[in-house]
């Protein structure tokens, strides 16, 4: 199955400047650094937070641990949802006991990605704080979470996909709308 480009949601000006002003707000929320850590969800998460991870050590000059995840053993759709390629390893290169962790994702949608994130972490530890930050919340929720910090709410259908693509595994920055051929 294909997929048709119906509409550029966001260029790569737009998604620089989302994740400038969520590093920001991460940042306000939390007094600074302290505790924090950046777990993204691969892939796309993955790259997401180690762009946040970059902005945050531009505004407060100290690095924060940046980790990520491959939940394709914590979800629970996976008799209808078949991976586009083999699981990656987890890469949690610190305990995340006693940490805030700022969980990065490229959409949310239904809510079942952030939750099989969720309980893999606590696979890992305790942490004080689980928060989540997204690219784009599309709606359509079927668990109840939400995200704390969001670069764009882009209301769609269920029939349509919303597609973040990242210059590091697509070749370009951007985000579409688009809607399934067949």
């Amino acid at each position: 199955m294909t997929s048709k480009v119906k509409a550029v949601v966001m260029e790569a000006k737009d998604i620089e400047r989302a994740l400038t002003r969520i590093a920001h707000e991460i940042l306000e929320r939390n007094k600074g650094i302290k505790d924090l850590v950046l777990i993204g969800i691969k892939s796309r998460g993955e790259v997401l937070a180690e762009r946040l991870a970059v902005k945050i050590k531009s505004i407060e000059g100290t690095e924060v641990p940046c980790g990520a995840l491959d939940i394709t053993f914590y979800r629970d759709d996976t008799d209808t949802h078949q991976p586009d390629k083999a699981p990656e390893q987890t890469e949690l290169p610190f305990d995340v006991t006693g940490k805030k962790v700022i969980l990065v994702d490229d959409v949310l949608y239904t809510g079942r990605s952030a939750r099989a994130a969720i309980d893999e972490i606590i696979d890992f530890g305790r942490p004080t704080a689980i928060q989540l930050a997204v690219l784009v919340d599309r709606g359509h929720r079927e668990f109840p979470i939400h995200a704390d910090y969001v670069g764009k709410n882009i209301p769609s259908s269920a029939k349509e996909e919303v597609l973040v693509r990242v210059k590091e595994r697509d070749g370009k920055d951007e985000v579409v709308i688009a809607e399934s051929e067949k």
